[in-house]
């Protein structure tokens, strides 16, 4: 069964890509590697709930007084 996108309907497809968190304030955290569904199409993304769960426990464990972090995300 193929996803489709909520914004234009399209297809999407299973992609890596590279996205900015902002954990607080002064704190962004950027991952690598991130596997995304994407749309073909209009480049809208969504995150799996059991990636998404792995990028929350990634981000509890940075430190928050950092400005910015570029971690690698491992399946």
């Amino acid at each position: 069964m193929d996803m489709i996108c909520r914004s234009c309907g399209d297809e999407l497809e299973k992609v890596t890509t590279d996205l900015p968190f902002k954990v607080t304030n002064n704190s962004i955290v950027i991952i690598k590697n991130l596997p995304v569904l994407q749309c073909k199409n209009c480049n809208e993304y969504i995150i799996e709930d059991p990636i998404m769960e792995k990028v929350n426990h990634i981000l509890e464990k940075i430190d928050k007084t950092v400005e910015v972090e570029i971690l690698n995300f491992a399946v």
